[in-house]
Formats: C-alpha cells, sequence, structure tokens
C-alpha cells in the first residue's frame, strides 16, 4: 500500500509518498516551513499545499508534535496553543478533504524504527529519542508502544527541563561544540537509563548523522545507535500509522 507520510515539527514540515510493505519512499522528500504562529488554521492550509505537492487524494498519516490522546491534542510542543483540545484528525480531514491518521511525532518515528530500521526484531525495551526543535520520545517494551511519554519535558537534575537544554535547537542556538553539547546529551541519556533501564537507545532526527561526533561523551550502559531511516523516520511512521489503523477499520 502507498500512503502519504507527513511529519509536523516545530520549524518544518515534511512528507513523502511511502510504500509501506518496505517503508521505502516512492516520491522525493518534499519540506516546507511550519507556519508560525502554527494556528490550526494555518497549519491547515500549509498541509493543502503540501497535498497539492504530491497530487494526493488518499489516506494521509500525519506525525504531529503532541500528545494525542483518542485523536484530541492534550499538549502542544512547539505549536500553538490553540491546538489543545482540538479533535486534530477531524480538523485536517474537514478542511482538505483527505482522510488523515494522527499520532504522536516522535511515536510514529519508533513504529518505523522497530518495523524496518534500528529497533527490528529487538523484544525488549527500545527508548527512542527523536532530537530537533526538542526532544521526542517512544518507549517500546517487546514491540509494543506505550503512547505518548513526552519524556524531553522531564527535568535533570540540574533543575533544567530537558528539551530546554539538550535538544539540536540549544545545540544551535547555543552554538555549542559537540563535545559539550555530547555532554548535556549524556545526562539526559543517563536520566532516562536511571528511569526506565532501556536495552537499546535509539536516537533519531538530523543530528543522528552526526552521532560519531558526540558518541565519545555517551556513558549509558546501554548501546546508543543512530536510526536507520535519520530524519525520515517521522514520515515513514506516519504512512505506517495510517496503514494500521486502516486496517483496524475493516
Amino acid at each position: 500500500m502507498q500512503i502519504l507520510g507527513i511529519d509536523v515539527g516545530g520549524t518544518g514540515i515534511k512528507s513523502a509518498i511511502v510504500e509501506t510493505s518496505t517503508g521505502e519512499l516512492v516520491s522525493e522528500r518534499h519540506r516546507i516551513d511550519t507556519p508560525r504562529p502554527a494556528t490550526p488554521k494555518a497549519v491547515g492550509e500549509a498541509l493543502k499545499e503540501v497535498l497539492a505537492h504530491h497530487r494526493w487524494k488518499g489516506p494521509v498519516g500525519m506525525g504531529f508534535p503532541a500528545a494525542i490522546q483518542h485523536g484530541i491534542a492534550r499538549t502542544a510542543s512547539n505549536i500553538d496553543k490553540s491546538f489543545i483540545g482540538l479533535p486534530i484528525a477531524e480538523y485536517f480531514t474537514k478542511q482538505t478533504g483527505s482522510t488523515f491518521y494522527l499520532a504522536n511525532d516522535a511515536d510514529v518515528a519508533g513504529m518505523a524504527e522497530m518495523r524496518f530500521g534500528a529497533g527490528k526484531d529487538n523484544d525488549g525495551v527500545v527508548l527512542i529519542i527523536t532530537i530537533g526543535t526538542g526532544l521526542g520520545t517512544a518507549l517500546f517494551s517487546e514491540g509494543h508502544l506505550l503512547p505518548n511519554t513526552e519524556l524531553g519535558h522531564v527535568y535533570l537534575e540540574n533543575g533544567h527541563e530537558a528539551e530546554r537544554y539538550a535538544s539540536e535547537a540549544v545545540r544551535v542556538t547555543k552554538d555549542l561544540k559537540w563535545k559539550d553539547w555530547g555532554e548535556r546529551l549524556n545526562l539526559y541519556l543517563t536520566t532516562m537509563e536511571s528511569l526506565l533501564w532501556p536495552d537499546l537507545i535509539v536516537l533519531g532526527g538530523g543530528v543522528s548523522e552526526k552521532l560519531h561526533k558526540f558518541s565519545p561523551m555517551i556513558t549509558t550502559k546501554a548501546p546508543v545507535v543512530a536510526a536507520s531511516f535519520l530524519n525520515q523516520a517521522g514520515i515513514v511512521g506516519a504512512a505506517l500509522f495510517a496503514e494500521e489503523s486502516l486496517g483496524k477499520k475493516k
């Protein structure tokens, strides 16, 4: 099955058509800026542009930077707070005319990694962290997802909220060297390990391509690896989530 996957982030909206049986992109990866402010209406208009670009009229899977409970946004990370309480999938379906299936962005990225990527065939506890504007997390045990963990918002022992201390946005804004930023990220990873004791930690987002530059700073007992899909996990996982949702309807 081919499904359009969309990954909405704090700075960009990335999309591609995905072959769900393999996890491969069958169209070019397209990116547009996330509107500012990222209100429901503005994001909906941007999604219309995305659909038009791909000439797409079928089902759409989307990863979104919010905790999504029964289709309703309960948080709003790096997007406008007016999303909170909104039935997002219904809203975008009505606004665009295409049927949307929507879940937390880190959760869908994790689905891609667990089915086709770095977490494939791992029956232990796998923590997947997407590093970008914020820190997204997806937690799997025996292949099963615990949705909406939102562990990027924990407070570290130094009093800082994790994603305001160790995200990629912080590294860029503060112009941190890889060593200095790696030490910040390591504090977050060791904190997560002390709480969850994962068997594997997978790092996603664009920064995962540079893992070799900051891996010497990482001291976790669990192995830390780069996501196989790198910055495309959200797109692929969004399409997989839509496929799964369609299967449940039958």
